[in-house]
């Protein structure tokens, strides 16, 4: 299984008064980490999926938050494939800061896999068989 890991400076503008940072910001994070992931591990941005055809809506959030990350801090986002469908994919993320094994937060995201043009639900791995075959290769 293939993780890849991003690093993320928390921001001034992230936070509340106290310094930490707001609950609604985490799924931002996600979002650079999976970008992140799409362009390591596929060999392409999300920009070109979009012009090949693909989207990948949201269509379920987790979050579970143990602790929180403060300004100034820098974390680093990994993230990997959980699971995977010709109709689905699943992305798991894990936060953590510098020199730190155990997570201070995790969460789950669940994208369908939709044509650009009509918005309909696409089959990846009738369409693009080879990039359905190197994903599912990496979330092993």
């Amino acid at each position: 299984m293939l993780i890849t890991e991003s690093r993320i400076a928390v921001r001034y503008a992230e936070t509340d008064q106290m310094g930490v940072v707001h609950h609604a910001v985490y799924p931002v994070w996600y979002e650079v980490a999976r970008t992140d992931y799409v362009a390591q591990a596929l060999g392409l941005s999300y920009a070109e999926m979009e012009r090949m055809g693909v989207m990948t809506p949201l269509s379920e959030l987790c979050c579970h938050y143990a602790g929180s990350a403060r300004y100034g801090e820098e974390i680093l986002v990994r993230v990997w494939v959980s699971r995977l469908t010709p109709a689905r994919i699943e992305f798991c993320y894990a936060l953590h800061r510098e020199g730190e094994e155990k997570p201070f937060h995790t969460g789950t995201t669940l994208h369908g896999w939709v044509d650009t043009k009509t918005f309909r639900p696409l089959n990846m791995k009738k369409k693009y068989p080879a990039l359905y075959e190197k994903i599912e290769a990496l979330a092993e």
